[in-house]
């Protein structure tokens, strides 16, 4: 006879639980029974210290989901998030394949723009999702993770995809159901194209978007953006109040005028870092390759140059291999666009 999981509570497992999937699971772990799956150390800290979930504002949640270091904790879950960096997914896909059926519904909530297809080509006969996380999550401390900015998790529309979303809201994690999610994730790209940016400038996301010269590196960064998509036919979604297409001009502002047209982009809290900051800081291999590196990837295969995220992609390489964390000013960052690599 086959298990009845509708009669169960609700069982959901974070696989690559980092910063974002252990501000995932941890809200989630109010209404569902959820298990982090993630490094041993990392793992063996949670046991120890539980987790501490703060922010925005002056929101703080004390949880203690379960922990497991091995992909077959996952067997029989009803929701497998994955959160791992994307150069993973494949591997993720290997690791999970022998221990899901076809009952378990994946999600990619993870950046990039291939890792929904990834994982689905990994785990053939699974319900594979796309999804996007719109917040920026840091580790502040043992167990501690801040969200230091807010935002609706976005989710691809499937039959499967509202029982999820039912669940995160009542964990406080509202979901809005797409069914455009490759238009979604294309923006997301776009605006994680400052992920390089903040790393580099050491200095918080508030400030950091607060000062021009570090904008006018943003914009240039967008507009190559901008011109890939097109030259792929992907016109990327409105996520915010401001249409991507017009976000370089907008970036380009004097800080003032900037200040008062896009309040939207400065209402971050003053510990909101980049999670591409945070590996730089931990020493650990970032995410360049797929948000920079994607971008001018896109370009050359549409026959056009992206000089400002290569030579961002070039500065965060040499950043990742550095004895001690880069902290550019915004001129330096700028003329640095125009040096090229030795």
């Amino acid at each position: 006879m086959s298990e009845d999981r509708s009669a169960s509570p609700l069982r959901i497992v974070v696989f690559g639980a980092g910063s974002v999937g252990c501000r995932l699971g941890g809200a989630l772990s109010a209404v569902a029974e959820v298990t982090l799956i993630g490094r041993p150390a990392a793992m063996a800290e949670l046991d120890r210290v539980g987790l501490t979930l703060t922010g925005p504002g002056d929101r703080r949640l004390r949880a203690r989901p379960g922990t497991a270091v091995d992909a077959s904790a996952a067997a029989g879950a009803d929701y497998v998030l994955v959160t791992v960096k994307s150069s993973d997914t494949a591997e993720a896909a290997r690791e999970l394949a022998p221990h899901l059926d076809e009952r378990s519904t994946v999600i990619s909530f993870q950046n990039g723009l291939h890792n929904a297809r990834l994982l689905a080509e990994g785990l053939p006969g699974r319900r594979v999702l796309a999804g996007m996380v719109p917040f920026n999550v840091v580790r502040t401390g043992p167990g501690a993770f801040h969200q230091g900015t807010d935002g609706r998790l976005m989710l691809e529309r499937a039959d499967t995809a509202e029982r999820f979303a039912a669940v995160s809201e009542a964990a406080g994690l509202p979901v809005e159901l797409r069914g455009d999610m490759p238009q979604v994730q294309a923006a997301k790209l776009l605006l994680n194209l400052n992920n390089a940016v903040n790393a580099l400038s050491g200095r918080p996301l508030r400030e950091q978007l607060g000062s021009r010269p570090y904008r006018l590196v943003l914009a240039r960064c967008q507009r190559e953006g901008l011109a890939a998509l097109r030259a792929a036919g992907l016109v990327p979604a409105r996520l915010g109040p401001v249409p991507a297409s017009w976000m370089p001009a907008v970036l380009r502002l004097p800080d003032g005028l900037f200040r008062r047209l896009a309040a939207a982009s400065l209402r971050v809290d003053a510990q909101a870092r980049s999670s591409m900051w945070e590996d730089l800081q931990r020493g650990r291999r970032t995410e360049v390759d797929e948000l920079q590196g994607e971008v001018v990837a896109l370009a050359a295969r549409h026959g056009l140059a992206a000089p400002a995220n290569r030579r961002l992609l070039e500065l965060v390489r040499e950043a990742e291999s550095a004895p001690t964390p880069p902290s550019w000013s915004g001129p330096e960052l700028l003329a640095a666009l125009d040096t090229r690599a030795r």
